[in-house]
């Protein structure tokens, strides 16, 4: 029996060896093994590696004069002729000590950014672990793990590239920052330093530009909403976006209630909370081109610049502004709409000036008064163009072969059900074509549309750079539809520059402090959207509106083409016209669409396009455009194109005379006889539709239309042909 369990003890040891050596061999479990080994060979190192940064940064010495330190913040633009058009400049700081900041603010501000602020040593080891593990498992920076004082020691010593070395040299100045000073000291200076959008460094001023209060004047919601901006002064500026600066005040209130520095009811009371800004926001920064510089802003963000890097980052920056053509606009503006009596803040101009040939931005004003309004009226407001949308109508017409000299009916149309009329039912009968742009007739407009087809008149608008959406729609060639005041002036350069779609641009050059060039403008982006001959031809037509057309209150004396364009009911009024080397656009009209009563395209807005274009083409001479010569039959020669004419549809009461107001009785009488004869005119309108049984609204033609006739022949760039 023994020699029988010997043997049974030898098999068990056997196979238990076999199963120890087929475990070992198994792939997988060596690859587990090998990976708890790397594991924790890994952990120790990066735990070694957080020890010996803690003794590193615990041994550095302290800043000296750290107590006397002052923002010294000097990044410029400058206009292309080397004047300073924007300062962002050190006397925004406005310094407030500890004991006078509201303790719901210092709390939020915690609560928000660094909870363990008065725990650390300028770095929160805990964070920069958690954060880490958030980054590698989503494959990217999703979480920063700064305190309070590495965003001090970024705001007062250091640059916001998002590198290595920045990070490390942060984690430095912020260890030797707490050895200098006291936490309360810290968090005084943070609060002084700060920036929190719309110009405003340290929360002093913040409340001051947002709330127009004392710091101890505001709200628990106000405090929240400040203390919420450090994260991103541009996303979260109130001015910019009130639901966004809204939902980021929840966020910080919600921590407040995690942390218990205030109760539940105090936060369903403070989330509810309306948030009333100051009407006029107070700007601590020079500025003599306001809506130019936030755009210019808006170029350096795509340029990869943030906008705390810009404001701190003491870079000197070229832009391509014609500083006197500015100048010339913003009075021009302010001049003629307080000439014209339209003084209310809803009352608004705008004016933009590019080169067709380069791109460069010459003038951009996005409004009349940047105090009382940030919004952009260039870029962002999007308005109908009224008769100066006809050009796009015409150009779509040359394309398909018209010329300027056929002839077309300037008589009563009916197309569908849509019956459009010239102001004040005037006809001409037959006319060439030319002349039918140059007196703004919209029945003849309605008739090119018809011609040559809204799909053709749309595809132009889009390839020349409108991106508003256009109805397919006849009233479309009557200008019904919005544009922005950019695209619609861009649209307008391929008339200039021989049928090119030039992309606008504002910045030359970026310096840092030290001199060194970090950009430099390139070639702009250009397409090849229009023939030449359509250029040629269009250019030649719209030179008889400055002539002796609609917009002669805009004749510089000098080579120019342009065209009025005015809405119904007077509320909206454009000019847009250019000269071989700049292209202007001006619109006037009222925020909130109301009628501005004798306001029409060859008055106000011819009157500051002339003002500006006389300066901006001051040292370019007279030179003509480079154009084949383009001759319009029996133009001049008849007695009705002796004298001037003025469109139905944009200066009826005027007679041929540009209206130039010299006095403020001269500008009343001048309005009142317009508005009379317009109220007239649409008396008697009224009692003419009422005879029609036919409604004015345009329709949306039936497919057999729209296929008539081949499609548009389209200019393409050289690489689609």
């Amino acid at each position: 029996m023994s020699s029988s369990y010997e043997r049974y003890k030898r098999q068990r040891a056997t196979k238990g060896s076999s199963r120890k050596e087929r475990r070992s061999e198994n792939p997988i479990n060596k690859f587990f093994a090998n990976l708890k080994t790397f594991i924790l060979v890994s952990t120790a190192l990066f735990l070694a590696g957080i020890v010996a940064l803690n003794l590193y940064l615990s041994s550095l010495p302290p800043i000296e004069n750290l107590e006397d330190y002052k923002p010294n913040i000097v990044t410029k633009f400058y206009s292309a002729d080397g004047e300073v058009i924007k300062t962002f400049t050190a006397y925004t700081y406005d310094r407030i000590d500890l004991k006078d900041v509201p303790e719901e603010l210092k709390k939020a501000l915690i609560a928000t950014e660094d909870k363990n602020f008065y725990r650390h040593n300028g770095y929160d080891v805990v964070g920069i672990i958690r954060s880490s593990i958030q980054n590698v498992i989503a494959r990217q920076a999703v979480q920063g793990a700064s305190t309070l004082t590495q965003q001090l020691a970024r705001i007062l010593f250091l640059s916001n590239e998002r590198t290595l070395t920045r990070k490390v040299k942060e984690l430095e100045v912020a260890a030797r920052i707490e050895k200098t000073i006291s936490k309360d000291q810290i968090l005084e200076m943070y609060l002084n330093n700060v920036y929190l959008g719309a110009g405003a460094y340290g929360v002093s001023a913040a409340s001051k530009i947002y709330f127009n209060k004392k710091l101890d004047q505001l709200t628990l919601p106000e405090l929240a909403l400040i203390a919420g901006l450090p994260q991103a002064p541009s996303v979260y500026n109130p001015y910019n976006s009130k639901k966004l600066a809204i939902r980021r005040r929840n966020q910080v209130l919600k921590r407040m209630l995690t942390m218990r520095y205030i109760t539940k009811d105090e936060y369903k009371k403070a989330i509810e909370a309306e948030v009333t800004l100051s009407s006029v926001p107070q700007i601590y920064t020079t500025n003599k081109a306001p809506y130019f510089s936030d755009y210019v802003v808006k170029e350096m963000e795509k340029l990869g610049f943030t906008e705390t890097d810009i404001i701190h980052g003491g870079y000197k920056v070229v832009t391509t502004l014609d500083s006197k053509a500015q100048d010339t606009a913003n009075e021009s503006i302010l001049r003629n709409m307080k000439a014209w009596g339209l003084t209310n803040k809803s009352h608004q101009a705008a004016v933009f000036a590019y080169s067709p040939i380069d791109g460069r931005i010459l003038v951009y004003a996005g409004g009349k008064n940047y105090g009382e309004s940030q919004y952009d009226r260039v870029t962002q407001a999007i308005r109908p163009p009224g008769s100066a949308f006809k050009p796009i109508v015409y150009a779509a017409a040359l394309e398909k072969g018209i010329s300027p000299n056929d002839i077309i009916e300037d008589m009563p149309v009916t197309i569908g059900n849509w019956s459009p009329h010239n102001y004040s039912h005037k006809y001409r009968g037959k006319i060439p074509v030319y002349k039918a742009l140059m007196v703004s007739s919209n029945v003849c407009a309605a008739r090119m549309i018809q011609e040559v087809g809204i799909r053709s008149v749309k595809q132009l608008a889009t390839v020349l750079g409108i991106t508003t959406p256009l109805e397919y729609d006849y009233t479309i060639s009557l200008g019904s539809n919005g544009v922005k005041l950019f695209e619609f002036v861009r649209a307008y350069g391929a008339f200039a520059n021989g049928g090119y779609v030039v992309q606008p641009y504002a910045i030359e050059k970026i310096e840092d402090s030290r001199g060194r060039v970090l950009y430099r403008a390139g070639k702009t982006k250009s397409t090849h959207q229009l023939s030449l001959k359509t250029a040629a031809e269009m250019t030649a037509m719209l030179k008889t509106v400055l002539i002796s057309g609609t917009g002669t209150g805009a004749n510089i004396g000098k080579p120019a083409a342009g065209k009025t364009g005015t809405t119904d009911d007077c509320r909206d009024a454009y000019f847009v016209g250019y000269t071989p080397d700049i292209v202007t656009g001006v619109w006037v009209g009222d925020d909130n669409n109301k009628q501005v009563n004798g306001l029409y395209g060859g008055t106000i807005p011819a009157k500051i396009w002339k003002e500006v274009m006389t300066v901006a083409t001051r040292d370019l001479g007279a030179k003509d455009f480079d154009y084949p010569e383009v001759v319009l039959e029996n133009y001049g020669k008849g007695k009705d194109e002796v004298r001037v004419i003025i469109s139905d549809d944009e200066n009826p009461a005027n007679e041929g005379k540009a209206i130039i107001p010299t006095t403020n009785e001269e500008t009343k009488a001048l309005i009142d006889n317009v508005v009379k004869n317009a109220e007239e005119a649409k008396s008697k309108d009224k009692k003419e539709d009422k005879k029609e049984t036919k409604s004015q609204a345009a329709p949306v033609p039936a497919s057999k239309t729209v296929t008539q006739g081949a499609p548009i022949p389209m200019a393409m760039p050289d690489s689609l042909r």
